[in-house]
């Protein structure tokens, strides 16, 4: 599968996402405690841009009043209906067995892996005839 550089690893701080657009998809990239995740900017629910959305907690209750929030940063929740996702596994919180956001893979790697060198630059023959200058490409 094809890989695309989207960012560098200090551009999406711990807690915060960017969108990015790779083959004509809106990709949303996240890093929820030094790890990085991608989900499709797709709600599954009813389309919405979902990358756009609130970075939560899991909002849990043992008992009427009572409600504690666990995982906090690890979970989406959608800008139009408030459906939440689990950012690590694009699973549904809300519809577990039939919704869930399409994820991709996301690795960090080292940026002279990506950029290898020695870079050669393409040369052109120019002359100068009859005070013009000639560029053949």
């Amino acid at each position: 599968m094809p890989q695309h550089v989207v960012a560098k690893v200090g551009e999406i701080e711990p807690g915060t996402s960017k969108i990015v657009s790779v083959n004509g998809r809106d990709i949303g990239i996240f890093n929820v405690k030094g790890e990085y995740y991608a989900l499709l900017n797709r709600c599954p629910h009813e389309a919405a841009p979902l990358c756009r959305g609130r970075i939560v907690g899991m909002v849990v209750s043992s008992d009427v009043g009572k409600f504690e929030v666990l995982r906090h940063g690890e979970m989406l929740r959608c800008p139009w209906h408030g459906w939440q996702y689990d950012i690590r596994t694009g699973q549904s919180w809300c519809n577990p067995e039939e919704a869930r956001v399409r994820r991709y893979n996301v690795t960090v790697e080292p940026g002279e892996r990506i950029a290898k060198g020695p870079y050669i630059a393409e040369r052109f023959a120019v002359s100068v005839k009859d005070d013009y200058i000639v560029l053949e490409v």
